[in-house]
């Protein structure tokens, strides 16, 4: 019996190239693109080179990878959640806001639980928490558009909305192993809740076709942690919040520990009950459908 034509390898019945093939083709633009800014990158003095310059760099790679994609397809950047206007600004700001109030119920519920206390934090104010903001803007915008972009959304259309979920849920998680703190029970928990944040943030982008509910809830839930409550973010305490957490010797399970509260059940908890309420929200699609 001969195996599949050439022809049937690359291309579906409607003559379409296979979703298996666009994302490789997404990866291979997102490595070599990497790679060029990263030897540009190396030709910038040090003191410029700062994480807030990086994280947008990186987004730039991600954007630039999903524009020449959308070329070959003859489809717009904005076509994969960059609609800028009045709702998305809206839908951004909504956004900003659910992960804000993420982490404030996260952290309550942990404080009640006799897990630490605040002190406030000297020297930190208002030029430092826009710093902070500028930074976490950036992550939110490079980690969304890497993994809620082009590829999530080709995978949706390949096979489903549920798998293309649980495959980037994996990923997202498996891009944090390397963190600082990523080590026995504290590894399990943060990948838990990690994977539940993605399936969150996918639900964001599934129930809008846009990007803007997505990257502010990935901003809210950043800046309030980190900036705000002063706990770690997904490992990295590299910029103290207006107020700092003294814990009080309860478990790391409960409280995240150094690693954050991204780390404890009460944010698992929190997660879920986020997935369930956006999983029945029926959305408010951005435009027309197009045929999966």
């Amino acid at each position: 019996m001969s195996g599949p034509t050439p022809r049937l390898l690359f291309l579906d019945a409607q003559d379409r190239v296979r979703t298996g093939w666009k994302v490789l083709g997404y990866v291979v633009c997102v490595l070599a693109l990497g790679f060029i800014l990263e030897l540009a990158f190396g030709l910038v003095p040090p003191r410029l080179r700062g994480e807030d310059v990086g994280v947008w760099l990186e987004f730039l790679v991600f954007l630039g990878a999903a524009w020449a994609c959308l070329r070959l397809e003859g489809e717009p950047l904005a076509s994969i959640g960059f609609r800028f206007g009045g709702r998305w600004s809206r839908e951004f700001a909504l956004g900003a806001l659910g992960g804000f109030l993420l982490m404030a119920v996260t952290a309550g519920i942990v404080r009640l639980a006799g897990g630490f206390h605040w002190v406030r934090t000297p020297g930190v104010g208002a030029a430092a928490l826009a710093r902070a903001f500028l930074l976490y803007l950036g992550v939110g915008f490079a980690e969304e558009t890497g993994f809620r972009g082009y590829a999530f959304q080709r995978l949706v259309r390949g096979i489903g909305p549920w798998g293309a979920q649980i495959l980037f849920a994996l990923l997202f998680a498996l891009a944090h192993w390397h963190n600082p703190g990523m080590a026995g029970a504290t590894k399990i928990w943060a990948t838990l809740n990690i994977g539940l944040a993605a399936i969150l943030l996918g639900l964001a982008y599934l129930r809008t076709e846009s990007l803007a509910l997505a990257i502010g809830i990935h901003l809210g839930w950043n800046w309030t942690q980190g900036s705000l409550l002063g706990f770690g973010v997904s490992g990295t305490t590299g910029t103290p919040g207006l107020w700092s957490p003294v814990f009080q010797g309860r478990p790391v399970w409960l409280t995240g520990g150094a690693f954050g509260l991204e780390a404890s059940l009460p944010c698992a908890l929190v997660c879920g009950l986020a997935i369930l309420l956006l999983a029945r929200w029926k959305g408010r699609p951005a435009g027309e459908r197009r045929p999966a």
